[in-house]
């Protein structure tokens, strides 16, 4: 239940809609509450202080009335503003991005403000009366609504500081290294149940049947595997007595009818506990980083393919990004990495994952970039300056031997995309750094 929660949270966040219709609410609960103390006529300690409006009924409606066109319009103006900065972040730093950029809870707040207020004003105008016989000037809610108008200026002009702000090249850089340091902190070491510190015993305790007798537990959907619920397959193992193998790691993309999960044995398996054990795995139509490390390191890959591409030819924005993922595999490489083999209370094997590793995250921090920029010295250099960087912090022969691997493949790729010798001697002084580094 808590990850589904957090999963509708995630949907929620990204959108554009939740904040402003919270927001919205709210203000028709104000717009009430300010009206029932105006029809009690406790008005007169604001109005001794002169901190109310006093005008009559004409100059209450067209005060209000201004207000209600105005944040009509500059709502509608700032929706605007923002498609075009989505559409400019799709165009320029990739699509992947769009979700960055609709999870940014200013905007949200932007445009919750200005719907609020014509949402007060609005309900507030209706109510105001000048006829002989019958005369109505809500003071209190005038007074709040011209207090919500004066706010809603001081949020436009944030409002324009900040789009034009978020489409900044260093400004989304330093958002998605923020989500891949949150990731990080948020899934290692990623637990189901708990791992022995002594794997030699883990091949033994796998029945030799597994494969033969195993009972497939299939995708009844397609898309992208965003979260599973590791404490609930977990329970479901041990309260049935099975060894459940996953098939999938969140971040990668299930066929309906794909293998989600193998549950051993398989005669203990039928239709509702199969169905219980699919319900664990939730898919979406796209990635999030919830429970994918890779998705914000793909993203930052991305902005720098993007800038290398000969349309744009930026080798400062990969540069940067280059930087942030050094420091992010810096991080990595000192984090315990999750053991495959999962154990309950009792310290019996109940599932077996399928967790990334570190040579799987530096192949793709590295691979593309190496490929696409093997021509731009400064590209090349500054990749074996983060591979030196990283160095220190690994602390196994496994992570030093990927990075060697990168080091190797980037030497040799810069020996076809550069020609110029002088440039080649630095590559080579480069990579000889690295290496050393990684000898230590």
């Amino acid at each position: 239940m808590k990850v589904k929660l957090q999963k509708l949270w995630d949907s929620l966040h990204s959108s554009y809609w939740f904040v402003p219709t919270l927001m919205a609410v709210l203000a028709v609960a104000l717009a009430f509450s300010m009206l029932t103390l105006d029809r009690t006529g406790k008005a007169g300690p604001l109005e001794k202080w002169g901190w109310i409006y006093t005008g009559g009924p004409d100059g209450a409606r067209g005060l209000l009335s201004a207000v209600v066109s105005s944040m009509i319009s500059v709502t509608a103006t700032a929706f605007s503003i923002s498609i075009v900065a989505l559409q400019l972040a799709t165009t320029n730093f990739g699509p992947r991005l769009m979700r960055t950029f609709m999870q940014d809870t200013g905007n949200q707040i932007v445009l919750g403000t200005f719907i609020s207020t014509f949402v007060y004003c609005l309900l507030v105008l209706r109510t105001i009366r000048g006829h002989d016989y019958d005369v109505f000037v809500p003071q209190i809610s005038i007074t709040v609504g011209i207090v919500l108008a004066l706010f809603s200026i001081g949020v436009l002009i944030y409002f324009i500081n900040h789009a034009s702000t978020i489409i900044q090249a260093s400004h989304i850089i330093s958002k998605v290294t923020t989500d891949l340091e949150q990731a990080i902190k948020r899934l290692f070491p990623e637990k189901i149940g708990h791992s022995k510190s002594e794997p030699k015993h883990q091949v033994g305790e796998i029945p030799a049947s597994f494969d033969s007798q195993a009972y497939p537990i299939r995708s009844t959907g397609s898309g992208y595997l965003q979260i599973i619920d590791e404490a609930e397959l977990m329970k479901l193992a041990r309260k049935n007595n099975l060894l459940l193998r996953v098939k999938l790691r969140p971040g990668k993309f299930a066929i309906q009818g794909s293998e989600l999960v193998m549950a051993w044995p398989g005669e203990r398996v039928d239709e509702k506990l199969a169905e219980q054990i699919e319900d664990t795995f939730i898919l979406g139509r796209e990635r999030t980083e919830q429970q994918d490390i890779e998705f914000p390191i793909n993203e930052l890959v991305e902005i720098a393919l993007r800038a290398l591409s000969p349309g744009i030819n930026d080798p400062f924005t990969a540069i940067r990004c280059i930087d942030r993922l050094s420091a992010g595999l810096s991080r990595l490489a000192q984090r315990d990495f999750p053991s495959p083999y999962r154990y309950d209370e009792d310290d019996n094997l109940r599932v077996i994952a399928n967790p990334v590793t570190f040579p799987q995250l530096t192949d793709a921090a590295f691979n593309q970039i190496r490929r696409y920029g093997q021509s731009d010295v400064a590209v090349t250099i500054r990749l074996l300056d983060a591979i030196a960087r990283i160095a220190p912090y690994t602390r196994n022969k496994k992570d030093k031997a990927a990075l060697l691997r990168h080091a190797q493949m980037i030497e040799r790729g810069s020996h076809e995309g550069v020609g110029e010798e002088c440039d080649k001697a630095c590559i080579e002084e480069r990579y000889k750094a690295a290496v050393k580094a990684l000898e230590v």
